[in-house]
């Protein structure tokens, strides 16, 4: 069994910070459970294009507003609490917060916590040993 706190990740090699999101890395490929768990932040006011080309990410809306883009289809939903969006196509996408927005993020294959954003917002496939 592993039990983690969120607060225990704070300011840990666990806690990304960039200036328009936070993503705190709970479950990560080192645990071997086949899916990575994250809570991630985005700030109100930012633009966030992102496209996982490696990785399907679920992500439901724990609070906050905003919207999501499939940059695809060019379709734009409004984001709420109790909204989840699957990106089950590795959809390329833009989310716009009105207020700060906080997720609970899901990726299958698991992220090793070691992945940065490419230029396309994608982030490489990383496997662990």
């Amino acid at each position: 069994m592993i039990v983690r706190k969120i607060s225990d990740l704070d300011d840990t090699e666990f806690d990304i910070q960039t200036p328009n999101w936070r993503s705190k890395r709970i479950i990560l490929a080192r645990d071997k459970v086949g899916f990575s768990l994250h809570e991630t932040t985005l700030y109100a006011g930012t633009e966030n294009e992102f496209w996982y080309a490696n990785h399907i990410e679920a992500v439901f809306i724990v609070e906050g507003e905003g919207t999501i883009t499939d940059l695809g289809t060019g379709e734009t939903h409004e984001l709420a609490p109790g909204s989840m969006y699957l990106l089950n196509e590795h959809d390329k996408h833009v989310v716009r917060p009105r207020t700060q927005i906080r997720t609970v993020c899901v990726f299958n294959p698991p992220v090793t916590g070691r992945e940065v954003h490419d230029e396309n917002g994608v982030y490489p496939l990383v496997v662990e040993d």
